[in-house]
């Protein structure tokens, strides 16, 4: 066990230091989401869509009574993932289609994907000093904002808009979007292609370099996204 464990003041400071951290970032994470949701309220008045339902409560800035800091690790988070949940982190991979070889990473201890797609594609330009022409990636991905960075940096995308049951052909949401919309159109970009749709490269990409590695999609013409926790 470590030296301070044995002392009670070196405790106290440090249990005081871990209350600071949680009480910190919960205040982050406050403004965080009044920035997304402020971001959300003039994208509904650019489409002149009405608000529906009751006004959401104001985030607490308070940290939750179940948050927890690691003493070992405290950059790490408890993270959800398919098999339950873990401590440790979110890592996201770009490999290019042609070689299967990574040209882009990054690593977060936040369990949403959408957050790091930006700083994929920074990673790819770093690297090899362009956009790609093509990048596809996961659900865990999409969201209008990474679908308007798309467009900005003009890059043909392919974003699944939902979770791809087997025996379908295409990844795309059920629920009803806006005709019209980032979502709407790349969901029929999705469902016009079929089998033949560009998406269905990203597994045989990315999988096959995660697995190779650990027992990890962007390149100069095409490209593939992926994370593992």
């Amino acid at each position: 066990m470590p030296d301070w464990v044995a002392d009670k003041q070196k405790r106290l400071a440090k249990i005081r230091a871990a209350r600071a951290e949680l009480e910190a970032e919960a205040k982050a994470a406050a403004a965080e989401e009044m920035r997304r949701r402020e971001e959300a309220e003039e994208q509904r008045k650019k489409e002149g869509r009405k608000r529906t339902g009751k006004p959401p409560a104001p985030p607490k800035q308070e940290p939750g009574g179940k948050a927890q800091r690691n003493f070992t690790d405290p950059e790490s988070r408890i993270l959800k993932t398919k098999d339950g949940y873990i401590q440790g982190y979110n890592a996201q991979a770009a490999v290019d289609a042609t070689a299967q070889i990574i040209v882009a990473h990054t690593l977060d201890n936040n369990g949403s994907d959408q957050a790091q797609f930006a700083p994929l594609l920074d990673g790819i330009k770093a690297n090899l000093k362009r956009n790609p022409d093509e990048v596809s990636a996961d659900a865990g991905y999409c969201s209008a904002a990474n679908l308007r960075t798309l467009g900005r940096r003009r890059i043909n995308g392919y974003i699944a808009t939902g979770r791809q049951k087997h025996g379908a052909t295409s990844a795309t949401t059920k629920r009803p979007a806006k005709p019209g919309s980032l979502l709407a159109r790349m969901s029929a970009k999705l469902r016009r292609a079929g089998h033949r749709s560009r998406y269905r490269l990203r597994k045989q990409v990315v999988e096959p370099v995660f697995g190779r590695a650990s027992r990890r999609e962007a390149s100069a013409s095409s490209c593939c996204a992926e994370s593992r926790r």
